[in-house]
């Protein structure tokens, strides 16, 4: 047939510059999207072979890509379905226009083979243009003895003429635009940028993508091809078989492939969500907690996000909160768009229908851990216990199963975690509290005032010491499995019993020392709210305890260090009765009420109190002082 030049449908000069432009910022994408019109391709053929055998290839189905440095060309080619000349014009020369989707329209409801296609998107091809200055496209329908060539540089018009191709199949020619690093154009004819896009995009196209350089030898004139036998994919997305062909190797090397961590995973999830959208997940919880774990806008995401094994960008965060931000592995959604944007992801139904069921996924693997090897369990919570608790924090989560997850040190062993159910299952009947105290360190908690009404009635207390802690229990009124949670630092406690001293000794105690408490109020009335007996105290003379609501010196120092103001307040004294040291400071005050010792030794019971719970002293030197003052005066 003679040449023909046509006139493209739909402003396409308008069209075009919208999409180099706008719809892809990374250049690079171009040939994942010719890759996957490829694959397309070859799909459609071996699905159309089931019924008519003579259509297949005699070879094995591939894409062959050849670059050639000399000629500034880049041909992406392949052996699938092909196009008549109708098709070529149906396909190319109307902008937004695939036959992918045209395919997929006929077919609707025919056939349950019908075979997972990737180009459904019209656009994809245009991509080229981003780095040619023209393009050709050469190719013959399967069946068909003839081929045609559509070509453009994308100004407005497109040339038909006939074509001479051996066998069914597209061939695509690129006629490079020069390299422009500023503009993002790399040399898409080295060896090197041509692997390293195909590895990171189209990893896991099912068909072999072979590479064939054209190249001078020594002494020649004329560039011969250079072919490698190997495929540049590895073909393998595992997560697209059955776990019983997958071996416990390829899984590790798969884990290593994605994550590029040569340890051991901790734990593997595999997951498909089906029904009105499909997608396919394979996870990981990684062996060892990353260094950027904890910088949560610079921290490495590991999910990456794959349409129909195609992939579309790393670091996918709107498919996992951020208390799960160390989870690794792909996703590989049947139904996004290949040009979906980030900002599409924070809106997309499907993609928060994937995230919900990613995150239940997870926290029951999670539980299974726990459930079948604690030991390893425990290994997964001193690696990511803290951020895992961020759960906590946010008002949409279902709380009871991060809650079932949570483990932590407690007075009733030392050298073992506990799992929130065991406290409570070990609760008596009458107690109706999660009792806990949070701080900075294990030792220091374990040694606390606070603990010691507790430990005399041998009442066990968690012991919480990551930041995240003083934040989730003061931000809802939390409660577990009914049992409310109650700090022992905070409020009055009742732990009254039998043994315990009857109301009418307390208020004569309170009576016997009330003026004595007035006078320490009024040393200490820049630095306390109250001063009042102690019903939680034992053994040591003094505590520091805060109101509920009041914010711990702990969480004041993280909104201080994060440049947000802290309220004004002030934390109540308490005192022990029984102790010696204030019965002995009550026969000072009988004796003279302006004794200048008084004074004194409220501030030590206050520095004291301070130190106790592993906190710093406003002013180090005048404690010291106070403190060796009273010293050399007993000596």
């Amino acid at each position: 047939m003679p040449s023909e030049t046509h006139e493209f449908q739909a402003e396409v000069k308008k069209l075009l510059d919208l999409m180099i432009h706008s719809l892809y910022s990374n250049k690079d994408v171009f040939l994942r999207e010719l890759i996957s019109n490829a694959s397309d391709a070859l799909d459609r053929l071996r699905f159309e072979g089931l019924t008519h055998t003579e259509l297949l290839p005699s070879g094995e189905f591939g894409i062959r890509l050849t670059a050639d440095a000399e000629a500034r060309t880049l041909v992406i080619e392949d052996n699938g379905i092909g196009m008549t000349r109708e098709e070529l014009v149906e396909n190319l020369g109307t902008i937004a226009r695939s036959g992918t989707l045209e395919f997929l329209r006929n077919q609707d409801g025919k056939d349950d083979q019908s075979p997972d296609l990737i180009g459904q998107f019209g656009v994809g091809f245009y991509a080229s243009f981003m780095v040619a200055d023209q393009v050709q496209v050469e190719s013959r329908k399967a069946g068909e003895d003839k081929s045609c060539r559509w070509s453009t540089d994308g100004s407005g018009q497109y040339t038909l003429d006939d074509a001479d191709l051996d066998a069914p199949g597209t061939r695509i020619t690129l006629h490079l635009k020069d390299v422009d690093t500023e503009d993002g154009i790399q040399d898409y004819t080295d060896e090197w940028v041509v692997k390293g896009i195909v590895k990171r995009f189209s990893d896991f196209v099912s068909y072999p993508i072979h590479l064939t350089l054209m190249k001078k030898d020594e002494g020649e004139d004329v560039a011969t091809p250079k072919s490698e036998d190997d495929p540049l994919n590895s073909m393998k997305a595992i997560w697209t078989r059955p776990a019983s062909e997958v071996t416990d190797e390829e899984y590790k090397e798969f884990y290593t492939h994605v994550t590029h961590d040569h340890g051991d995973p901790l734990l593997r999830v595999a997951t498909a969500l089906e029904g009105t959208f499909e997608a396919r997940a394979l996870l990981y919880v990684p062996g060892m907690a990353p260094f950027d774990l904890y910088h949560r806008e610079m921290a490495h995401r590991g999910i990456q996000l794959y349409v129909r094994r195609v992939f579309i960008m790393d670091e996918c965060r709107e498919l996992m909160p951020d208390y799960l931000r160390f989870i690794k592995g792909v996703v590989d959604s049947e139904d996004l768009s290949l040009n979906v944007s980030r900002e599409i992801l924070q809106q997309d139904r499907q993609i928060q229908a994937i995230r919900k069921h990613l995150v239940k996924k997870v926290l029951q693997s999670l539980a299974e851990l726990r459930r079948d090897d604690e030991e390893k369990y425990l290994g997964f919570w001193a690696q990511f216990g803290p951020v895992l608790k961020e759960g906590l924090l946010l008002f949409d989560e279902k709380k009871e199963r991060i809650l079932d997850l949570v483990y932590a040190a407690s007075t009733a062993d030392d050298a073992k975690l506990t799992a929130l159910d065991d406290y409570v299952d070990r609760m008596p009947e009458d107690q109706e509290a999660i009792y806990f105290v949070t701080g900075t360190s294990r030792d220091v908690l374990a040694s606390s005032p606070h603990l010691e009404a507790f430990k005399d009635k041998g009442i066990e207390v968690l012991l919480l010491t990551d930041p995240v802690d003083e934040v989730w229990l003061q931000q809802m009124p939390p409660e577990y499995k009914g049992k409310r949670f109650q700090s022992v630092g905070r409020g009055e406690i009742d732990l009254k019993d039998t043994e315990d001293k009857d109301e009418a000794e307390n208020k004569e105690e309170e009576e016997a020392y009330k003026d004595l408490m007035q006078a320490i109020r009024s040393a200490l009335q820049e630095e306390v709210k109250e001063v009042r007996l102690s019903s939680r105290l034992k053994q040591s003379p003094s505590c520091l305890v805060l109101e509920e609501g009041d914010l711990s010196p702990q969480l004041e120092a993280m909104l201080r260090q994060a440049g947000q103001e802290v309220p004004d307040h002030k934390p109540i004294l308490e005192l022990n009765p029984d102790h010696a040291i204030l019965k002995k400071l009550q026969s000072v005050f009988e004796a003279n009420g302006t004794d200048s010792r008084i004074p004194d030794y409220a501030g030590l019971l206050l520095g004291q109190a301070i130190l106790a719970e592993g906190g710093q002293l406003p002013d180090p030197a005048a404690f010291t002082q106070k403190l060796s003052a009273l010293m050399a005066e007993a000596l």
